[in-house]
């Protein structure tokens, strides 16, 4: 593990120039030297890191899961994240173009983008769910990290940091707004998650083991379709307008209705059987999402 506390130490790392501000730095991905094979595999950075990049010849991985840069592509990995990058020894020669932005938190401070930059869900997003940018998104958004670079490049005056956090602003907003597209064009793609995570839930429901396993949390239902808590929970809001909680929460009472109507279990018997540990927690969540108590329920099939 290489972890690196400054993007000072950073740049010395890859042979790279000493950046203009010891918080801040713009770098051309086309300026970085080429890796070497006795390179840490494991990186942890203590800031922010945005990149915008078109790389072949290069595997990067976070976590378990691989990723390719060869299209162009934008990733945001935020302080603490811990991810490898490696050279592709079957490639040809390595290619690559594009930028980085990396912004140490203490850049942030006493800002309004210190408030709101954890907002964005994408920094939770794995590596291998970055943003897929078209043609005119990669203009815009190199258009707005020129315009970083010009006033990081500047001489640093009281209006280099506003003017810079502006840009960002401006500049996540934007991927924002990308990530919600890609949400809806990968429509393929994207019906097959839902149909997943409907059998998949339906079945964790439909098993005789609940009792034991309790309900399925938002981070096992992610872990089972190989995506992110956070990118599963946006991309559902957005095709849906449900969150993943809620739609464990429908299929849960789903199965609880049926029980009610069709079985002569107590509301006990039916709530520990649905891995609830608390009668009280099932009928709260009964009452909050039909407008009725699991035994008025029952009693309108009588």
């Amino acid at each position: 593990m290489k972890h690196f506390k400054t993007i000072s130490e950073f740049h010395q790392f890859r042979n790279l120039p000493k950046p203009q501000h010891p918080l801040i730095s713009v770098i051309d991905v086309a300026t970085v030297s080429h890796l070497h094979s006795d390179e840490p595999m494991n990186l942890l950075l203590d800031f922010y890191s945005i990149g915008v990049k078109r790389m072949s010849g290069v595997k990067v991985k976070y976590g378990q899961q691989p990723f390719d840069f060869n299209e162009g592509v934008m990733s945001f990995m935020s302080p603490n994240q811990v991810f490898s990058i490696a050279l592709d020894n079957k490639a040809e020669a390595l290619k690559q173009s594009g930028w980085v932005i990396n912004i140490h938190p203490d850049f942030l401070w006493d800002t309004p983008l210190a408030k709101t930059i954890k907002q964005y869900d994408f920094w939770d997003y794995s590596l291998n769910e970055a943003l897929f940018l078209s043609e005119k998104e990669e203009a815009v958004i190199n258009n707005i990290i020129l315009n970083i670079q010009q006033e990081y490049h500047s001489n640093i005056d009281k209006f280099s940091k506003s003017i810079i956090i502006s840009h960002m602003e401006t500049l996540l907003n934007y991927a924002d707004r990308f990530y919600h597209r890609q949400f809806i064009t990968r429509e393929k793609a994207n019906h097959q998650i839902l149909e997943r995570l409907e059998k998949l839930v339906s079945a964790y429901f439909n098993s005789n083991d609940l009792i034991n396993r309790g309900l399925p949390t938002v981070r096992y239902v992610a872990e089972q379709l190989h995506l992110s808590p956070k990118y599963l929970s946006s991309l559902l809001q957005v095709l849906t307008g449900q969150n993943t909680q809620q739609h464990i929460h429908e299929k849960l009472i789903e199965k609880a209705k049926e029980k009610l109507s069709t079985t002569d279990l107590s509301v006990s018997e039916i709530a520990y059987e649905l891995g609830f540990e608390h009668l009280q927690s099932f009928s709260k969540l009964f009452k909050t999402k039909t407008n009725l108590s699991p035994l008025d329920f029952r009693k309108s099939f009588n």
